[in-house]
């Protein structure tokens, strides 16, 4: 039985237009999936530099916990090296309505920028 007209099928491939249209719902795709990569990123280095000024924080503090006196009010600043990374610790004492204790403000800097302020009062020991 030769196939008549009305049962013959067509083989048709895609339009220039459908081909496209996918390009383009693939390119939008695969832009939405960096950028949320590169989100990822920017916040675990986020965290990273978070981590080490801590570690530079505690380190100021800990030093004046260890010099046992109670500090002197004012403000004085140290380098604070941590992983290749020069940071700035900025320490700030200042007097409470208690002469026996001070209040002393640890600030780390990363170029100009503050990534992190620790705040905690000292006492004499």
């Amino acid at each position: 039985m030769k196939p008549t007209k009305s049962t013959k099928r067509w083989c048709r491939g895609f339009t220039l237009i459908e081909v496209l249209v996918a390009l383009g719902i693939v390119a939008l795709a695969l832009m939405t999936g960096i950028k949320a990569s590169q989100s990822l990123v920017m916040s675990a280095q986020r965290q990273s530099d978070l981590l080490w000024a801590q570690i530079c924080a505690d380190n100021a503090l800990i030093a004046l916990r260890l010099s046992r006196q109670l500090p002197g009010i004012g403000d004085n600043s140290a380098v604070c090296e941590q992983v290749g990374q020069t940071m700035r610790v900025q320490v700030s004492v200042r007097p409470t309505p208690n002469p026996a204790f001070r209040r002393v403000d640890a600030q780390v800097w990363s170029n100009a920028t503050p990534l992190l302020r620790v705040t905690t009062v000292l006492g004499q020991q």
